[in-house]
């Protein structure tokens, strides 16, 4: 299986045949039951051991099924927080929830030919009464309005999606996020010292992919506290490389330390350069979900 996946757009509109959601801030995931119940990232990756609460409770409902969602934490506000999240992760701290936003199957159904709409209100039915299992609402048509909403909230952004659209195992423009802030995944290729009484590392090196190379896109040292870069640091002594990973050597003006390309983290920046790099990066998590090789500027 591989999630739906929707197209960066610049702009919100309002369409009649359109529904808009939230962007949830965490992992995209499936929930998969036959027999067992499995939680599984959208790098195919196991999220079972990750969040044991989520995996009793969905085991809790009846027949099998494949569920579409993400999970997060949300903070005091109900909004979800992708550092929160990084946290629970890490040392189980808060508490998880599923929003679910679509069903692929229902006790060995096909349902991916149904219209979006009708195949929500099949998930609303089999997720009813559940805690931390949740369903994603929607409202109809007026898509400039619940993206200035969204903004006001401070959320990532919201997603559109045709109402009538069938699900595909693909990046289509039948689903479209616009996201209130730039935000990108990037891969890690290697680490600069660090100076002052910064402690472990300076910046990361980051790159994306094209055509099969990973591209260098500049250097991100902000958003990081002490307990961060204690845990970033453990994951980047694991892949240490002796040779650069990038299609083109940086030269940053400090020591480097190249690592090999397997860990995605997420920034948030102000805009892309016309030479492809990423002005005023910070540092908002790592994606344990993500796949190194599928990481493509947007």
């Amino acid at each position: 299986m591989t999630p739906m996946l929707s197209t960066l757009v610049d702009e919100p509109f309002d369409e009649k045949g359109w529904i808009f959601e939230i962007k949830w801030d965490g992992y995209r995931a499936f929930a998969k039951k036959n027999g067992s119940l499995q939680l599984i990232s959208r790098g195919k990756k196991s999220f079972n051991k990750k969040f044991p609460t989520l995996v009793a409770e969905l085991e809790k409902l009846r027949g099998q099924f494949i569920l579409d969602g993400e999970i997060v934490i949300l903070d005091k506000t109900g909004k979800s927080n992708f550092q929160m999240l990084q946290n629970y992760y890490k040392k189980k701290v808060g508490i998880p929830y599923f929003y679910a936003f679509d069903i692929l199957s229902l006790n060995r159904k096909d349902l991916r030919s149904l219209p979006l709409l009708e195949r929500k209100k099949i998930l609303k039915r089999v997720i009813s009464g559940m805690k931390h299992v949740r369903y994603s609402q929607h409202i109809l048509t007026r898509g400039k309005a619940f993206f200035k909403a969204a903004e006001k909230k401070g959320l990532e952004g919201i997603i559109a999606k045709k109402a009538d659209s069938t699900y595909q195992f693909a990046r289509t423009r039948n689903w479209l996020k616009i996201k209130t802030k730039n935000r990108q995944e990037v891969v890690i290729g290697g680490f600069t010292e660090p100076k002052g009484s910064r402690k472990r590392f300076g910046a990361l090196l980051i790159g994306v992919y094209k055509r099969g190379k990973l591209e260098y896109v500049g250097h991100v040292g902000g958003g990081f506290n002490e307990a961060l870069l204690e845990d970033v640091y453990a994951e980047l002594k694991k892949v240490t490389a002796s040779v650069c990973p990038f299609k083109t050597t940086p030269k940053p003006n400090t020591p480097v330390t190249w690592v090999k390309p397997k860990l995605v983290c997420e920034v948030e920046f102000t805009e892309w350069t016309s030479d492809g790099k990423l002005r005023h990066p910070i540092f908002k998590g790592m994606r344990y979900d993500k796949p190194a090789k599928k990481v493509v500027r947007e």
